[in-house]
């Protein structure tokens, strides 16, 4: 089997094997990992329309074989696939709703969000490597919402790994926010004071200061990302959209699939899933009032302004990580730029190299879902089809809605990425009705929570709120306390 290399989106010169991109998490030179688009390997269509027989495991190994198989053998991969995937773990379901409209449930995992399946796999093969090298790993990652829960449920207990998580303050629910703070032990979860987009940027900062590594630690490389900059988090996301397909597809007939997007590994997910051969008529791309990219698709301008609150609270991102991939992907280049001495960013999203506009604009429809069309979606698809979407879930009904003209004789998958249960105030609103809440979050609820902060202040800018150096200094002082 062909080997594959990973490269940096800021200098493709630099490559490295999938275990180097896992455990070091994100290049030194602070781009993302990423395959080239010419290197992103092809399933057959018989291999494919086969997948109808399969199950969630079996179509992850069929999917994810060809970028690992150099380096996990193949018996040894099917079976932590199984152990991630196994429908007691993760029950995966499309709902026909009505006509060729159909609904993916992603939100049956530990965690109830689709955060799960990137997150266990990160977790099983950040584990082999581990324990195959002997190493250690402290894994640093920012939160809007369900990742933070996700990635602590999947690395909690693991002896070779620590998990640092940043949150942001009053930015999610309680349930959210006890799904990290209950767990203890190898988790330590951090309030933040600021928006999702400080919290990352703190992630960032941390994860690329190599000295500050080795000072408090004695390995330059201790640290690594389970965010959506991780190559670990990237390549599991393609392969639900290959599930999807294969329960619901006739004839090889193109399918159109509709996405909330926040940090765009979801997206990028599926947009691989495309390149690999799945018939894949358009990708839509669901943000809410944080329309820096299909402002992008649509003026050929980026632009990142101050993150707005939405009621999809795990989509309010202003500069999502994963745009650099696409455009990566479309052949253009996409950087933060930085001071050279601090490696703040004081200049995010710069694009010196335009991607293939029009190329993405073939693959891509995007819009901005605002926070009133939120709660009418979720009222409209309750009444008409008895389904309770979540807020996230409401973005790519309605954007799908936008795209489609509501034409229920498409073929059309839509991503249903969390359970309506975390987010009871936004459905009350909604539909009159509070959702039931998870069984395991009925059980958290009940728990200690245990919260470490970063009490500093975040700088203000014309693009919103910034990182500062005093909250920098103190996540730093506090981490090396705590783990030293």
């Amino acid at each position: 089997m062909a080997k594959i290399a990973y490269h940096s989106t800021n200098n493709k010169s630099e490559q490295v094997n999938f275990e180097t991109a896992l455990l070091r998490g994100q290049p030194k030179d602070y781009g993302l990992y990423m395959i080239a688009r010419s290197d992103v390997p092809k399933l057959q269509p018989k291999q494919i329309r086969d997948m109808s027989q399969l199950t969630y495991p079996e179509i992850a190994f069929q999917v994810l074989n060809p970028y690992l198989g150099s380096e996990i053998p193949q018996a040894k991969l099917e079976v932590l696939l199984n152990d991630a995937y196994i429908n007691n773990k993760i029950l995966t379901n499309v709902q026909n709703v009505t006509g060729r409209t159909n609904i993916m449930w992603l939100t049956h995992g530990p965690t109830y969000s689709f955060k799960d399946y990137a997150a266990r796999f990160f977790g099983i093969t950040l584990n082999y490597f581990l324990e195959n090298s002997g190493k250690r790993r402290i894994v640093v990652v920012a939160t809007s919402g369900d990742t933070g829960g996700a990635v602590a449920d999947a690395l909690y207990g693991l002896k070779k790994v620590d998990n640092i998580v940043f949150f942001p303050k009053g930015s999610i629910s309680d349930g959210q926010r006890r799904q990290m703070t209950t767990l203890k032990k190898n988790i330590y979860a951090f309030e933040v004071n600021g928006d999702f987009d400080v919290c990352q940027a703190l992630a960032k900062n941390i994860l690329g200061d190599k000295k500050f590594a080795k000072k408090a630690f004695g390995d330059h490389e201790r640290i690594t990302s389970a965010n959506s900059i991780s190559i670990g988090r990237l390549l599991p996301q393609a392969v639900y959209p290959f599930y999807a397909y294969s329960r619901v597809a006739k004839d090889g007939e193109p399918m159109i699939v509709s996405i909330p997007s926040g940090n765009f590994g979801d997206m990028m997910g599926t947009v691989l899933a495309k390149e690999m051969g799945l018939p894949i008529g358009k990708i839509i791309c669901g943000v809410n009032e944080n329309t820096e990219f299909p402002d992008f698709l649509e003026t050929g301008s980026y632009v990142v302004r101050p993150s707005k609150k939405s009621p999809s609270s795990a989509m309010v991102v202003s500069h999502p990580s994963n745009l650099a991939r696409l455009i990566d992907f479309y052949e253009g280049h996409m950087f933060d730029e930085r001071d050279h001495q601090t490696k703040k960013v004081i200049r995010p999203g710069v694009i010196d190299k335009m991607p293939d506009i029009a190329a993405m604009r073939k693959d891509i429809f995007s819009v901005g879902i605002n926070n009133r069309q939120h709660y009418e979606t979720m009222k409209e698809v309750f009444y008409m089809h008895g389904i309770v979407l979540d807020p996230h879930g409401a973005v790519a009904w309605k954007a799908w809605e936008l795209f489609t003209k509501a034409n229920h004789k498409q073929f059309a998958v839509i991503y249903e990425t969390a359970d309506p249960g975390k987010f009871p105030k936004d459905v009350k609103e909604a539909i009159g009705k509070i959702p039931e809440l998870p069984s395991g979050m009925k059980e958290q609820a009940k728990l200690e929570e245990r919260i470490y902060y970063i009490k500093n202040g975040p700088d203000k800018s014309e693009q919103g709120l910034k990182l500062s150096d005093n909250q920098i200094n103190e996540a730093k002082t506090k981490i090396r306390e705590l783990l030293s």
